[in-house]
């Protein structure tokens, strides 16, 4: 174990990157006074398929990156986990990933790497548990014409911190799906990130969230449309239950000059349940050349329709089933595109737990 000296620039709060983040709540990530662990948490949960490896190994970044939570790992960790799915495999089940232990006395720093090679085809969820401090460089690289539908979900202990950021490259004509699901942990903050490489490219960045009583859930998207021709799409939907639940969503899209062609559109959709919760939704769309095919983004944030609520309990149904229907319809579009029903099962009965805890102490 190990304190961090190495001289950053720390964040102080006043940089637009953090001026939402608790950085108080951060347990030393951002300024070194973490104590960092040996721990190299990430294993994978069940056998692997055919053409498909899992190794640590020595390797550079694919990318730079200006958050200083991730120049710190970068800094203290050249191990990285590598998930490599072999050219041309068409995998028709998923690969699990989890965290075999966790721990609030030190930080883990992790990096991460999945890589798709030419054509290759596959789905991956990563379940992140327990209570742990943990710090994450996640690069994805996806090869020409490969196809990767990635899950990871945020289901930690009350008490757990979790900064990351999860990159993606997407090669000419790859596809890539992200599904991210935060309903888990005192402070979370995710830069779900994309950048394309060549001509074709497609991303989708799917996500929900459910905050409750003083939860702290930020996730930056940053969608880098730098070539010709590709698209991207953003729905992130939240849910905010309880004294101080606070959730931030940022969605970037910058179109370059030379992407001539695009095609993009982000939204952000926020639910309130209760006083005293507060969601920040700030779209962003920044655009060099008038040669696209379509670009805008929206963003909403407001209480329960009271007419859906009426409508429900008009029909016998109680106040607390039909609160926990309409959360449930509202987040079930995202959720149902796992694509694993065990997992969707699971998100969903955590969702209601966590409704139903909050309307106790609310």
């Amino acid at each position: 174990m190990s304190v961090l000296t190495t001289n950053y620039l720390t964040p102080t709060g006043r940089e637009e990157a953090w001026r939402f983040t608790p950085l108080k709540r951060l347990r030393g990530l951002h300024d070194g006074a973490a104590v960092q662990s040996d721990r190299e948490s990430l294993i994978t949960k069940g056998a692997l398929p055919s053409g498909a490896t899992f190794t640590r190994e020595n390797l550079e970044p694919l990318s730079a990156s200006d958050d200083v939570i991730i120049e710190r790992v970068r800094g203290a960790v050249s191990s990285v986990a590598h998930l490599s799915i072999a050219a041309n495999t068409e995998l028709t089940e998923p690969i699990f990933l989890g965290r075999s232990a966790g721990g609030l006395d030190t930080a883990e720093f992790s990096r991460v790497r999945i890589s798709l090679g030419t054509h290759a085809v596959a789905t991956v969820i990563v379940e992140n548990t327990t209570d742990t401090v943990l710090a994450e460089d996640l690069e994805i690289y996806l090869a020409p014409g490969s196809n990767l539908k990635f899950v990871t979900l945020q289901e930690f202990e009350s008490k757990s911190v979790y900064t990351a950021r999860h990159h993606a490259i997407v090669d000419k004509d790859a596809t890539f799906k992200s599904i991210t699901v935060t309903v888990g942990g005192d402070v979370v903050r995710i830069l779900p990130t994309v950048a394309f490489k060549a001509p074709g490219a497609s991303a989708d960045l799917l996500g929900v969230y459910f905050a409750t009583a003083g939860q702290f859930f930020e996730h930056r998207n940053h969608v880098d449309h730098a070539v010709p021709h590709a698209k991207s799409n953003v729905n992130y939907k939240g849910a905010l239950a309880g004294k101080d639940a606070h959730t931030v969503w940022i969605g970037d899209v910058l179109i370059r000059a030379a992407a001539e062609g695009t095609d993009t559109y982000e939204l952000n959709r926020n639910l309130l349940l209760s006083d005293g919760a507060r969601a920040d939704s700030v779209p962003n769309l920044e655009i060099e050349t008038g040669e696209i095919i379509g670009a805008g983004h929206a963003s909403t944030t407001g209480r329960f329709d009271d007419e859906q609520l009426f409508y429900l309990m008009s029909r016998g149904i109680a106040m607390a089933d039909a609160r926990r229907l309409v959360v449930r319809g509202f987040f079930n579009e995202i959720v149902t595109e796992i694509g694993n029903e065990e997992v969707q099962n699971r998100i969903m009965d955590r969702i209601d737990n966590e409704l139903e805890k909050a309307a106790r102490n609310g």
